[in-house]
This record gives C-alpha cells, structure tokens and sequence, in this order.
C-alpha cells in the first residue's frame, strides 16, 4: 500500500425508494433538487435515477427502487430511525420555509446548536434528514 493518498471523494449515497417517478416528484418538486439523469437499463430493468441538491457540485444521490421483499422493507427506514442524511444549506429559513409551504414534515422543530441552525424533516417515506445551515455560513452571512 502505498504511503501516499490520492484524492478522493463520495459520488454517489444510494436511497431505497419504493417508485422512482414518486421519488423523482419528491426530491425535483418538492425539495428542488436537480434530476442529474434517469436512464433506463434493461439488461437490468431498472433505472439510474441521479438527482443533486440545488448547487452541488458533487455530492448527489441515487434513488434506487426497492427490489423484493428485503429491500422494500428499508424504505424509509434505512438507518433504523435515526437521521440518515445532512442537507446543508446557505439560508436555513428561506428552505425550511418553502419546504414547510410545500407540504415537508418536519419531525424536530428548528433549533440553534453550536454548529448551526439546525431541524429535522422526513422525505415521502419517512427517512429522516438534517436541514442544516452550518454555523460558519451564518457568520459569513452576517458579515456580508
């Protein structure tokens, strides 16, 4: 192994879905994420379905639909109740606002923490994410 390491980074974090046309309206209308790409793959019968939170430049998610009994059972469930995902973001309550306009429950009211603004919601399928505004990115907001 060598003693030097290269760069590397996440591209991808699967999400069990339970229909991708339901999932892409979620995340697309809903949240405003960007569908990245919907390709259907019929060796498999499946589709890659890639969405991305507004400006990201590399971090985005795979909503891959729920395949038999096992899988179906981790939709919405993945991490066993606790927050599976981290949406950080520049303005917490212009999002937590239009999320809350349109129809996104929030399970944890918003709370000021050491690192930041912070709330809980659940997607369509009741996975639970972290609506996060980092504390650095308030103060950079109050200095501008």
């Amino acid at each position: 192994m060598s003693s030097s390491i290269g760069r590397q980074s996440l591209a991808l974090v699967a999400l069990v879905v339970r229909d991708y046309d339901e999932a892409i309206d979620f995340y697309v209308r809903v949240l405003g994420f960007t569908l990245v790409e919907d390709t259907y793959l019929p060796d498999q019968d499946k589709r890659w379905v890639v969405v991305a939170p507004p400006g990201a430049s590399e971090s985005r998610l795979l909503l891959a639909r729920a395949v038999g009994d096992e899988q179906a059972s981790r939709v919405g469930n993945q991490t066993g109740g606790r927050v599976f995902l981290f949406l950080y973001t520049d303005d917490f309550w212009r999002d937590y606002r239009a999320y809350k306009a349109r129809g996104v429950v929030f399970v944890r009211e918003p709370n000021e923490q050491r690192y930041g603004t912070v709330a809980v919601f659940a997607d369509l399928y009741g996975t639970l994410w972290d609506l996060v505004q980092p504390r650095q990115s308030q103060d950079a907001a109050e200095e501008g």
